[in-house]
């Protein structure tokens, strides 16, 4: 019996005997199936592979698998006034990870974007003592690995406390979720996202997209409700999903100005 992984994506699956037949997440048209056909490894594989990068990312701990697998998403410790939250999970858990985290406080709980970055999400929480893992309740079918210290969460805010909320974007999935830190590391607030909205390579804007590996967009009715969802948030950063691909400072103006740009287009062409 193994936890087997895909290859592509990333997620680990529940126990079973033999691989699953297909990844519903990699079928899914915001995803897509290895170009050499679908494939799948363990996590006992995972670690003979690769290690993790253990660094600091514009002043927050974090973490990412080093090399070339699945999709480059990377790990932050956000120690907030709420509680140690670690942003996001990762496919490979290492002990000196699990260290590092330690001597930071430790893990209070866990807090997922979306699908895409679900990954080893339980080994992660199991390592951290079974730390509550936050997911929102819209996309609770997506979870390929069921287990106790899931808990959803419904509705488009939830307060963590003392300045820590969820706001549920939508838009790359329904329950697209990004978190709002109202002082931030850096004092003057930061908004932590995934997909939706998206940093751009630039580090001056935001992209809305249903699917970023395949090119699709966002319709203009996404993109006004996730604009809707994330008013009267203030923040001077935005930290996006990989490793430096952050707006620090005029950040609010920055994704503002995306949201205007992205109907403009998609209302006039």
């Amino acid at each position: 019996m193994q936890h087997h992984l895909c290859d592509t994506c990333g997620t680990q699956f529940a126990l079973s005997d033999a691989p699953p037949r297909a990844c519903p997440i990699c079928q899914d048209d915001r995803q897509y199936v290895g170009w050499s056909g679908q494939h799948w490894t363990t996590h006992e594989a995972l670690a003979t592979r690769f290690k993790l990068r253990i660094g600091e990312d514009d002043g927050l701990l974090a973490f990412a698998v080093a090399g070339s697998f699945a999709i480059p998403q990377r790990v932050l410790l956000l120690p907030t006034e709420a509680g140690n939250v670690l942003w996001e999970s990762l496919s490979l858990v290492t002990d000196e990870a699990v260290a590092a985290l330690r001597e930071r406080g430790g893990v209070d709980r866990i807090v997922i974007s979306h699908p895409h970055f679900y990954s080893s999400m339980v080994q992660w929480s199991e390592a951290l003592g079974g730390v509550p893992i936050l997911l929102h309740h819209n996309d609770r079918a997506w979870v390929q690995r069921p287990a106790r210290c899931i808990e959803h969460w419904q509705g488009d805010r939830l307060s963590l406390g003392a300045g820590v909320t969820l706001v549920r974007t939508g838009g790359h999935f329904p329950g697209s979720t990004a978190l709002h830190w109202a002082t931030g590391p850096r004092g003057g607030g930061a908004l932590f996202v995934g997909d939706s909205p998206q940093v751009a390579s630039n580090r001056r804007s935001v992209s809305f997209l249903y699917s970023s590996p395949n090119f699709v967009p966002l319709g203009p009715r996404e993109v006004m409700a996730m604009r809707e969802r994330l008013a009267g948030l203030a923040y001077d950063d935005v930290y996006g999903y990989s490793w430096g691909r952050n707006i620090i400072g005029g950040a609010q103006a920055a994704v503002e100005a995306s949201f205007d740009r992205h109907l403009q287009i998609m209302t006039t062409t």
